[in-house]
């Protein structure tokens, strides 16, 4: 597939480190300065992202509220305009089609927010299954960029600039309409970073300019773009799953730990049979939160062994950056798993991996070996989020000063 670009990527091109190729095939910036100093930044500060690469599917119509309904496994019906909500959409199998947010507009119209990877794959599975349903579905990412702005000062720099709505009463998983620098666009009060935050979804045409914009008056408030490479360390402290790593259609939100958000009460949604047998046949493997000794993050399919042995006397190695460093020279077993997602947790100063891990071996507490880069790393069961468990941070009520 060819490369595609979001409409701030001349901007990342001129002060981007390095761009790289990720989900949907886009281009997408690494870092910016360094992912360390991106990522504590916006857990003290303020960080912005650029995720116009994420997808934004309308749907309006008589039938809205019953298409989406039918679509997602969560339940809809219930919510109030300016609401959002996290869910799953599944196939008749159970595996997850892309996991999204649903914002309600109005009975009869809804928006839902794809991930960047299966794009184009989500909006036509929407458009599809609308056929009939006096619903009408159309995707307008092409015409929609989405900035993320979080961190516990983001409140107080876009309250600053924002007018026509006010941010400071702006409730967690709720939107509405601002402008900003005479750009009206809608801002919500979500994330992918576990932090206070807010994502501003801006007519593509003008983003650049909010971009610039927002970089400028930031600045007092110690605002600092960031890259993939804070996102995924953000993200998998947090314990978020991303579509492609973690996430695709042979996966069920019970394995993810996503049942909370399934609502088995409604009649009919597509997966639901498939998702019930499952639960009561139980699961073989979950995903599963590790923390890493060493400073190396795993790859994505690094395999996960149980501990067969562990030498009674320690070892001692000799050569590269490791040297004069003892460690217990433990035997593999058989293979219990796969790494999904790996990277360092700045945060919480741990190296943290994420994979699916047979439940036998999935207690937390629990000693395994994670092949990194050949040499077996000792990895340690452990209860996910490994950051701000009870997620304090994102959902803080008022003014946060710093």
């Amino acid at each position: 597939m060819p490369e595609r670009r979001t409409p701030l990527y001349d901007i990342h091109r001129r002060t981007a480190s390095k761009m790289v190729k990720g989900g949907g095939d886009f281009m997408y910036p690494l870092s910016y300065v360094s992912p360390m100093e991106e990522h504590k930044n916006t857990r003290t500060n303020v960080g912005m992202q650029d995720l116009s690469t994420m997808g934004e599917v309308d749907i309006k119509g008589p039938g809205a509220e019953r298409l989406v309904r039918r679509l997602v496994v969560n339940e809809i019906v219930d919510m109030e305009p300016r609401q959002i909500r996290y869910t799953t959409m599944c196939n008749p199998e159970g595996g997850i089609v892309d996991d999204v947010t649903v914002y309600k507009f109005g009975d009869e119209h809804f928006m839902i927010i794809t991930s960047s990877g299966p794009r184009k794959k989500t909006a036509r599975w929407i458009a599809d299954h609308g056929v009939g349903m006096s619903a009408y579905a159309n995707d307008l990412t092409g015409a929609i960029a989405l900035i993320s702005v979080q961190g516990p000062r983001s409140r107080d720099f876009l309250s600053k600039i924002t007018s026509e709505l006010d941010l400071e009463t702006l409730p967690f998983f709720r939107f509405g309409e601002g402008v900003i620098n005479e750009t009206k666009l809608i801002i919500s009060r979500t994330g992918y970073t576990g932090e206070l935050g807010y994502e501003l979804y801006t007519p593509a045409e003008e983003v650049a300019v909010l971009w610039e914009y927002l970089e400028k008056e930031g600045k007092a408030f110690g605002l600092m773009p960031y890259g993939v490479a804070a996102m995924q360390s953000l993200r998998i402290e947090k314990a978020f799953p991303l579509y492609g790593p973690d996430i695709n259609e042979d996966i069920t939100p019970f394995h993810l730990g996503l049942d909370p958000w399934i609502r088995f009460d409604k009649r009919q949604f597509i997966g639901r049979d498939a998702l019930l047998r499952l639960q009561d046949a139980g699961l073989d493997e979950r995903w599963t939160g590790l923390t890493l000794e060493g400073e190396v993050a795993a790859k994505t399919g690094d395999p996960i062994y149980s501990i067969a042995d562990i030498s009674s006397f320690r070892e001692q190695m000799f050569t590269g950056s490791e040297a004069g460093d003892e460690f217990d020279p433990e035997t593999a077993g058989e293979q219990v798993g796969e790494v999904t997602s790996s990277a360092r947790g700045y945060s919480v100063d741990k190296t943290l991996a994420l994979g699916f891990v047979r439940t036998t071996h999935s207690w937390p507490g629990a000693k395994l070996l994670v092949a990194v880069n050949g040499r077996p790393t000792v990895a340690t069961v452990t209860p996910t989020p490994f950051f701000d468990p009870q997620g304090v941070r994102m959902r803080a009520r008022g003014p946060r000063k710093v």
